[in-house]
Protein backbone atom coordinates (compact mmCIF):
# COMPACT_ATOMS: atom_id res chain seq x y z
CA UNK A 1 0.00 0.00 0.00
CA UNK A 2 1.63 3.16 -1.19
CA UNK A 3 0.33 5.82 1.20
CA UNK A 4 3.01 7.03 3.64
CA UNK A 5 0.84 9.75 5.19
CA UNK A 6 0.86 9.84 9.00
CA UNK A 7 -2.17 8.49 10.81
CA UNK A 8 -4.77 11.21 11.37
CA UNK A 9 -5.80 12.02 14.97
CA UNK A 10 -9.29 10.51 14.44
CA UNK A 11 -9.96 7.63 12.07
CA UNK A 12 -11.53 4.21 11.62
CA UNK A 13 -9.41 1.08 11.31
CA UNK A 14 -10.85 -2.13 9.85
CA UNK A 15 -8.89 -5.29 10.60
CA UNK A 16 -9.64 -8.02 8.08
CA UNK A 17 -7.90 -10.73 10.17
CA UNK A 18 -9.70 -9.74 13.40
CA UNK A 19 -13.03 -8.96 11.67
CA UNK A 20 -13.30 -5.77 13.75
CA UNK A 21 -13.64 -2.04 13.19
CA UNK A 22 -11.89 0.29 15.64
CA UNK A 23 -12.58 3.97 16.26
CA UNK A 24 -9.13 5.44 16.91
CA UNK A 25 -8.52 8.84 18.50
CA UNK A 26 -5.02 10.18 19.20
CA UNK A 27 -3.56 6.69 18.83
CA UNK A 28 -5.99 5.04 21.27
CA UNK A 29 -8.85 2.70 20.40
CA UNK A 30 -12.01 4.36 21.74
CA UNK A 31 -14.51 1.74 20.58
CA UNK A 32 -14.44 -1.59 18.70
CA UNK A 33 -17.27 -3.27 16.79
CA UNK A 34 -17.45 -6.69 15.09
CA UNK A 35 -17.68 -6.66 11.29
CA UNK A 36 -17.84 -9.04 8.37
CA UNK A 37 -15.60 -8.32 5.39
CA UNK A 38 -15.50 -10.12 2.02
CA UNK A 39 -15.72 -13.88 1.82
CA UNK A 40 -13.31 -13.55 -1.15
CA UNK A 41 -10.69 -11.88 1.09
CA UNK A 42 -8.83 -8.63 0.50
CA UNK A 43 -8.37 -7.13 -2.96
CA UNK A 44 -8.99 -4.02 -5.00
CA UNK A 45 -10.06 -5.14 -8.50
CA UNK A 46 -13.47 -4.22 -9.86
CA UNK A 47 -15.76 -7.27 -9.85
CA UNK A 48 -13.54 -9.25 -7.46
CA UNK A 49 -15.99 -9.34 -4.55
CA UNK A 50 -13.02 -8.50 -2.29
CA UNK A 51 -12.64 -5.88 0.44
CA UNK A 52 -10.24 -3.13 -0.68
CA UNK A 53 -7.22 -2.36 1.49
CA UNK A 54 -5.45 0.87 2.34
CA UNK A 55 -6.54 4.39 3.21
CA UNK A 56 -10.04 5.57 2.34
CA UNK A 57 -12.35 8.36 3.40
CA UNK A 58 -16.07 8.47 4.04
CA UNK A 59 -17.36 10.17 0.89
CA UNK A 60 -21.06 10.11 1.85
CA UNK A 61 -23.28 9.30 4.83
CA UNK A 62 -26.65 7.86 3.79
CA UNK A 63 -29.70 7.19 5.94
CA UNK A 64 -29.82 10.07 8.42
CA UNK A 65 -33.07 9.96 10.40
CA UNK A 66 -34.40 6.74 8.88
CA UNK A 67 -35.70 3.98 11.18
CA UNK A 68 -33.48 1.07 12.20
CA UNK A 69 -33.45 -1.82 9.71
CA UNK A 70 -34.44 0.41 6.78
CA UNK A 71 -33.66 -1.54 3.60
CA UNK A 72 -31.50 0.12 0.92
CA UNK A 73 -31.04 -0.81 -2.72
CA UNK A 74 -28.73 1.33 -4.85
CA UNK A 75 -28.17 3.63 -1.82
CA UNK A 76 -31.88 4.48 -1.70
CA UNK A 77 -34.40 3.37 0.93
CA UNK A 78 -36.93 0.93 -0.53
CA UNK A 79 -39.66 1.70 2.02
CA UNK A 80 -39.16 -1.77 3.54
CA UNK A 81 -38.10 -2.49 7.11
CA UNK A 82 -36.08 -5.68 7.49
CA UNK A 83 -37.65 -8.42 9.63
CA UNK A 84 -37.88 -12.22 9.68
CA UNK A 85 -40.82 -12.26 7.24
CA UNK A 86 -38.95 -10.14 4.66
CA UNK A 87 -35.80 -12.25 5.16
CA UNK A 88 -37.78 -15.44 4.51
CA UNK A 89 -39.32 -13.95 1.33
CA UNK A 90 -35.89 -13.02 -0.09
CA UNK A 91 -33.37 -15.51 1.33
CA UNK A 92 -30.64 -14.76 -1.26
CA UNK A 93 -30.72 -10.95 -0.94
CA UNK A 94 -27.55 -9.20 0.21
CA UNK A 95 -29.14 -6.90 2.80
CA UNK A 96 -27.95 -3.30 3.20
CA UNK A 97 -29.69 -1.94 6.28
CA UNK A 98 -30.04 1.10 8.58
CA UNK A 99 -27.10 3.33 7.48
CA UNK A 100 -24.45 3.49 4.76
CA UNK A 101 -20.97 5.01 4.93
CA UNK A 102 -19.83 5.09 1.29
CA UNK A 103 -16.06 4.84 0.99
CA UNK A 104 -13.66 6.42 -1.48
CA UNK A 105 -10.06 5.28 -1.90
CA UNK A 106 -7.21 7.72 -1.29
CA UNK A 107 -4.34 5.84 -2.94
CA UNK A 108 -4.15 6.44 -6.72
CA UNK A 109 -3.52 3.23 -8.64
CA UNK A 110 -4.14 1.08 -5.56
CA UNK A 111 -7.72 1.84 -4.43
CA UNK A 112 -8.50 4.98 -6.43
CA UNK A 113 -9.13 5.45 -10.16
CA UNK A 114 -9.58 2.91 -12.92
CA UNK A 115 -10.27 -0.76 -12.24
CA UNK A 116 -9.42 -0.45 -8.52
CA UNK A 117 -11.61 2.54 -7.56
CA UNK A 118 -13.35 1.84 -4.24
CA UNK A 119 -16.02 4.49 -4.87
CA UNK A 120 -17.15 3.03 -8.18
CA UNK A 121 -17.00 -0.48 -6.75
CA UNK A 122 -19.69 0.82 -4.35
CA UNK A 123 -17.87 -0.29 -1.21
CA UNK A 124 -19.64 0.69 2.01
CA UNK A 125 -19.63 0.23 5.73
CA UNK A 126 -23.29 -0.70 6.20
CA UNK A 127 -25.81 -2.36 8.44
CA UNK A 128 -26.63 -6.02 8.02
CA UNK A 129 -28.82 -8.59 9.74
CA UNK A 130 -27.08 -9.38 13.04
CA UNK A 131 -26.54 -13.03 12.10
CA UNK A 132 -24.50 -11.80 9.09
CA UNK A 133 -21.89 -10.34 11.45
CA UNK A 134 -20.42 -13.25 13.34
CA UNK A 135 -16.65 -13.00 12.95
CA UNK A 136 -16.66 -14.75 9.58
CA UNK A 137 -15.83 -12.99 6.28
CA UNK A 138 -19.07 -13.28 4.29
CA UNK A 139 -19.76 -10.04 2.40
CA UNK A 140 -19.49 -9.29 -1.32
CA UNK A 141 -16.74 -6.71 -0.62
CA UNK A 142 -18.38 -4.29 1.79
CA UNK A 143 -17.84 -4.06 5.53
CA UNK A 144 -20.98 -5.33 7.25
CA UNK A 145 -21.95 -4.26 10.76
CA UNK A 146 -24.88 -5.07 13.01
CA UNK A 147 -27.62 -2.46 12.47
CA UNK A 148 -27.40 -1.01 15.99
CA UNK A 149 -23.60 -0.79 15.68
CA UNK A 150 -23.62 1.02 12.33
CA UNK A 151 -26.21 3.48 13.70
CA UNK A 152 -23.87 4.20 16.64
CA UNK A 153 -20.84 4.59 14.36
CA UNK A 154 -22.79 6.79 11.93
CA UNK A 155 -23.39 9.36 14.69
CA UNK A 156 -19.68 9.44 15.61
CA UNK A 157 -18.18 10.17 12.17
CA UNK A 158 -18.41 12.83 9.49
CA UNK A 159 -17.96 12.89 5.74
CA UNK A 160 -14.21 13.01 5.19
CA UNK A 161 -13.31 10.79 8.15
CA UNK A 162 -10.39 8.59 7.17
CA UNK A 163 -10.71 4.79 7.14
CA UNK A 164 -7.76 2.38 7.08
CA UNK A 165 -8.54 -1.16 5.93
CA UNK A 166 -5.73 -3.44 7.04
CA UNK A 167 -5.01 -6.86 5.54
Amino acid sequence: MGDDRPEPPFYLRVSIPRQELDLVENGEVIRTWPVSTAKNGPGERMGSGCTPRGWHRIRAKIGTGLPPNTVFVGRRPTGEIYDAVLAARFPERDWILTRILWLGGLEPGFNRYGAVDTTWRYIYVHGSPDEGVNGTPASHGCIRMKSSDVADLFERVEVGTRVLIEP
